[in-house]
């Protein structure tokens, strides 16, 4: 049951402290909570819950302000709550309206977050965010409006960069042996679950021989050098054992065993088991180390390995990205856990960019991969001039122009760059921790969410400083020559603040 509260929440400064005192207008988490619109996407949230049955649900904001604060700070699901209980900025920021003790919600509940706030919602809240930020910059809207209402043809704008990367997940590294003897060990555990409730109907547990296999596996595993017949030939042992396991599983159902005295996961884990030693087996038969769809993980079947050919890590196993620049501001376009070919949806973020903003990018900055012939020729039809070189042989005589311009549109796609390095560096796309498919597809866009949020952050606080500085020389000047106007407009342009309704207009 979802119940919605019918009092707006209180500014900064009427939130009730346990002392003297008031929360500064000025700090972090009070300015992130002026820049997400939570009440625009309350009523979608409360979809998701019963209007009469069931206890009251946590609020949208409590539950998405919990899982930003998560990203942002860089801590695990217990440590967030106990960031919160200390914290009374925190507790504004998720939507309380007055310092308490006792923590709000238990560390489980962002699980659950997780599943209920899904990525395609988090890309929403993402693209109303930075579109309004840009729109609200924009000195030329009023102009679009009137060519649109003219009807004239509107001219290509603004600049998109495109690329893809990987998500890693937190999974060990993955080879043929260690899975194969994974899987024994798990079928192993089976069979001791399912041979419980039969102990006096059958006398005899079927054999796993669990210690001649752990050593056979452990021949291998322990050396520094393994030669390709030794692989070979261990591998081939860990299938006849794990191929023996499978067998006497059936054998303990068909006798009156069942899967109900296994638990949810062991089930899964069955299943799972199954469909590697089919893969494994069918590569070991042909001498091949590829197959469609392969498992790299028990308890993370949906990862796939993702190739890169990157220097140091060539292949990646978790999720691969599409992921869009505009004005410093990342959109994630797909996420799949399975290998794509990121060229063939430029056409698709490039119009997704057109109804976002209206008008078709004046240039698209891509690298080799996204060039092809006939992505140019489409981008060339619009108006749209692609980045890079041309197709074919390269010519002998280069204008200085044509050089200049390559080495700028070089610079200019290296911002894309820098944001899958503070994704991954500050935040936690380089290891993605959550286990589910769908629990990690929100992690991954709650982490580009905040990566946004943290620019839009800078730009207040770089904004916040010039309130200090000259904005025709930028050196420092004394506090009472203060220019307020060319503060408050900035201000006003960036919509940071709104001078009617906001509290904002009390720090100038």
């Amino acid at each position: 049951m979802y119940r919605k509260e019918e009092q707006p929440l209180p500014p900064p400064e009427k939130f009730e402290l346990p002392f003297e005192g008031k929360l500064s207008p000025n700090n972090r988490w009070v300015i992130m909570a002026e820049l997400i619109p939570w009440d625009d996407f309350e009523e979608e949230y409360a979809k998701l819950f019963s209007a009469e049955k069931g206890a009251p649900a946590k609020l949208f904001r409590m539950a998405l302000g919990t899982l930003i604060i998560k990203e942002k700070l860089g801590t695990s699901d217990r440590e967030t709550i106990e960031q919160i209980r200390e914290n009374l900025y925190l507790q504004y920021f998720i939507g309380l309206n007055c310092y308490q003790q006792e923590p709000p919600l238990e560390s489980s509940m962002l699980v659950h977050f997780r599943k209920r706030i899904d990525g395609e919602l988090i890309n929403k809240i993402n693209k109303k965010i930075v579109k309004r930020e840009i729109d609200k910059s924009d000195k030329e809207v009023k102009k679009k409006d009137c060519l649109q209402e003219k009807g004239e043809k509107i001219k290509n704008k603004g600049k998109l960069i495109l690329d893809a990367t990987c998500a890693p997940a937190d999974i060990k590294y993955p080879t043929d042996l260690g899975i194969l003897n994974q899987a024994r060990i798990e079928t192993e555990r089976i069979i001791d679950n399912l041979y419980k409730p039969l102990r006096v109907k059958l006398r005899k547990k079927p054999r796993t021989s669990r210690k001649i296999a752990r050593k056979e596996y452990l021949k291998v595993a322990k050396k520094r050098k393994v030669s390709y017949q030794e692989r070979r030939k261990a591998i081939g042992k860990q299938l006849k054992y794990l191929k023996k396991n499978l067998g006497n599983i059936e054998d303990l159902i068909q006798a009156g065993a069942s899967l109900e005295n296994l638990s949810k996961r062991q089930k899964n884990c069955l299943e799972t088991i199954k469909k590697v030693y089919e893969q494994q087996q069918s590569m070991w038969e042909n001498k091949t180390q590829s197959v469609p769809q392969r498992i790299v993980s028990l308890t993370q079947p949906h990862i796939r390995p993702i190739v890169r050919g990157k220097a140091g890590k060539p292949i990646e196993f978790g999720a691969k990205l599409s992921v869009s620049c505009v004005d410093n501001y990342v959109f994630l376009y797909k996420i799949s856990w399975e290998n794509f070919n990121e060229s063939c949806h430029l056409k698709e973020q490039v119009e997704k960019y057109k109804k976002t903003f209206g008008y078709y990018p004046e240039s698209v900055h891509v690298d080799k991969i996204y060039r092809t012939r006939e992505n140019r020729n489409w981008c060339k039809e619009r108006g749209i001039r692609i980045s890079g070189p041309k197709l074919g042989r390269p010519p002998k005589n280069v204008s200085e122009e044509e050089k200049k311009q390559a080495h700028s549109d070089e610079c200019f796609r290296n911002a894309i760059e820098g944001k899958f390095g503070q994704a991954k560096r500050r935040f936690s796309l380089n290891l993605v921790m959550t286990k589910l498919p769908e629990t990690s597809i929100t992690s991954i866009a709650i982490t580009f969410l905040v990566v946004n949020l943290s620019k839009l952050l800078r730009q207040f606080l770089s904004l916040f400083l010039s309130l200090f500085t000259n904005n025709r020389t930028g050196e420092l000047i004394k506090p009472p020559f203060i220019n307020f106007d060319y503060t408050l407009n900035n201000f006003c342009v960036l919509k940071l603040i709104d001078l009617s309704e906001n509290s904002w207009s009390k720090v100038a």
